[in-house]
């Protein structure tokens, strides 16, 4: 039996912000969310939130590490590993979230 849709929050309903943040559904559907681990998906969560509409922002990694609770070590990997999923690029202090690659068939 389907599961029917309901709101369950209607004062809660989510709106699109003025300000420019979104999540490309394809991480999931296409496998992206198996390239990273957890720490890596918080901190490309946070670089999503407070990216501009081309997905440009700028933390310290002392800034980043108090956000997210990591060490700076942790923090590291992280980046790297968003880095080489190639979701994120990084020039310190600037992050760009990329447009989610396609994926072929394999």
């Amino acid at each position: 039996m389907p599961v029917e849709k309901r709101v369950l929050w209607a004062e809660r309903v989510r709106r699109v912000p003025e300000h420019f943040s979104w999540v490309d559904h394809r991480l999931v559907r296409e496998g992206h969310m198996r390239q990273c681990q957890a720490e890596a998906w918080a901190l490309y969560l946070f670089l999503v939130t407070v990216g501009d509409a081309e997905g440009l922002s700028y933390y310290s990694d002392r800034s980043l590490c108090r956000a997210l609770t990591l060490s700076e070590a942790e923090l590291a990997r992280s980046r790297n590993r968003l880095v080489g999923a190639d979701l994120v690029a990084w020039q310190a202090p600037l992050y760009q979230v990329l447009s989610v690659p396609e994926r072929r068939p394999a």
